[in-house]
Parts: C-alpha cells; structure tokens; sequence
C-alpha cells in the first residue's frame, strides 16, 4: 500500500481554508484513517464518489481502498493542485478530478460516496445524493447529524429525519471536534453513514410525499388537522379539508413532531387520494 500523505503537509501545499468560503479541511490523521473504515465491509468501493476534494487528506485515504476516485471540487485553485499532487493516480485512471459546482455539475456512476461536504450546501448534496440508493459516508455540522438521524418525537426530529429516513437508514457514527480542521470551524461535526434501503411503507409519489411532510412541519407545532389544512399552498393540495374529513383522527390529533414516518405516509397516501394535489 502506498504510504499515506501528511495532511498537514497538503495543506501547506495547496494553501489554507478560506472559512468565509466555507473551506474546513479534515487534518486528524485518525479520523481520516477511520472514515474509509464506516463503508459496510461488502460495499462496492470500485468507484469512490468525493464532493469537496480540498488539498486531497481525503482523497488520498480514499485511493487506499478504492479501485477508482471521482473528486468534485468547485474551487480553481484546489482542483489543480488535486491534478498536481496526485498525477501519477490520473495517469493510472485511479483519480478523476471535477472541476464544478456538486450541484450544478453531472454525477458520475459511482458505488459509494465518501465526503466532508461543506456545511452551507451540505442539505441540498445530501439530497442530491440520497436518492442515488448508494451508500453515503458525510461529514456534517454535528447538529445537522443529529437532525439526520433522529428518532419521532424526539427534539432533533423534523422533516430532516423523515426525508432522510425515506431514502437511507441514517446513523451518526462518530462526533469530530473542530481541532480536527484546518481551519477550525465555529461548530463541532459529526460523520453519518447513510445506507439506502427501501421504506417500510408505501407512498404515491416520492416528490409529493416529501412535500407534504414538508409543509406539515412548517406549522410543528400545530395539530395535524391545522397543519394540513394551513398549508395546502405547499403542499399543493387544491383540498386540503377533505384531506381532514378523511383521515383517522388519532393521527389529526398529533403534532408533526410525533408522527412517525409510516403514518405520514399514511396521511400522504389519502392526501393523493382525495386532496387533489397539483
């Protein structure tokens, strides 16, 4: 195996973090090493998807154990000291490096995704990554994390948790504190790994069901029956009182924070049904 860079030494390198631009590099050589290690043991690591390359830590503890890396890195200066610093892996069609904005630019076909993503886009990669159904190793802010992953009625609970949970069984697997970056961040962070799976329950339409569950946490703190009723602009429900007329009332009686995500599916489903939705 290819001895390891020194992160540090990267850094140095590449030049520092501009954290007004949101750049926070990963420079603990422990946690770099463990994160490669929360891919299931039987994940498919022939073609390793990175969003934010930086100086390349990551990068390179990603070519220690996958056969080929694709990096997305949005800054000019960072992807061409990526294509610098790891010339010889291009050359031998291990590394691709992508110049481009995560969410603007095609993704490649990749078997597992592997990323310290910076935190200001970090919901919307999320969710552009999650409905590929591959696994997903991301850092976040340590409070996003917890959001990711948290359990009805809970405080963390949210639309978060639902719409992640749609896609992915979704774990904080290890808390990193902020003197694991250079430069270090205002908040502490947290790694999930994300492993797709099918819903225990059945909806109508992907994109309606997050859009109702949406609009019902717009108003958490109303009942159900005031929530769907008081955001049918959102959800797009041309009737939302019939939606009312017909669903149980044990479930009108909760508050979003405490419906499960199968009975949000379940009130999605007559949504569709008898809402009429756009």
């Amino acid at each position: 195996m290819t001895e390891r860079r020194d992160p540090d030494a990267l850094v140095r390198r590449a030049g520092r973090g501009n954290p007004d631009h949101d750049q926070h590099f990963l420079v603990d050589d422990r946690v770099l090493d463990r994160i490669p290690g929360y891919l299931p043991d039987d994940a498919d690591t022939s073609h390793v998807l990175e969003i934010g390359g930086g100086p390349g830590a990551l990068t390179d503890r990603l070519l220690g154990v996958a056969d080929r890396v694709t990096v997305i890195e949005r800054d000019r200066a960072f992807a061409a000291h990526l294509r610098r610093e790891f010339t010889n892996e291009i050359d031998a069609g291990r590394l691709t490096v992508i110049e481009g904005d995560a969410l603007d630019v095609p993704l490649p076909e990749f078997t597992a995704c592997v990323s310290n993503l910076p935190y200001s886009v970090s919901s919307e990669i999320a969710f552009r990554l999650l409905p590929e159904g591959k696994p997903l190793i991301l850092m976040f802010q340590k409070e996003f994390a917890e959001r990711m992953a948290a359990e009805p009625a809970t405080d963390e609970y949210g639309r978060l948790s639902v719409t992640a949970g749609h896609y992915a069984d979704v774990e904080v697997v290890e808390p990193v504190p902020k003197e694991a970056f250079d430069p270090a961040p205002a908040v502490e962070s947290a790694v999930v790994r994300a492993l797709p799976r099918d819903p225990e329950y059945e909806v109508p339409d992907d994109d309606f069901f997050l859009r109702f569950v949406t609009a019902c946490f717009t108003q958490r703190r109303k009942t159900m029956r005031n929530a769907i009723r008081n955001t049918g602009h959102i959800s797009k429900l041309d009737d939302p009182d019939a939606v009312v007329d017909a669903a149980p009332e044990d479930l009108l009686r909760k508050r979003a924070g405490k419906v499960t995500p199968a009975e949000f599916a379940e009130l999605a489903r007559i949504a569709w049904e008898v809402g009429d939705p756009a």
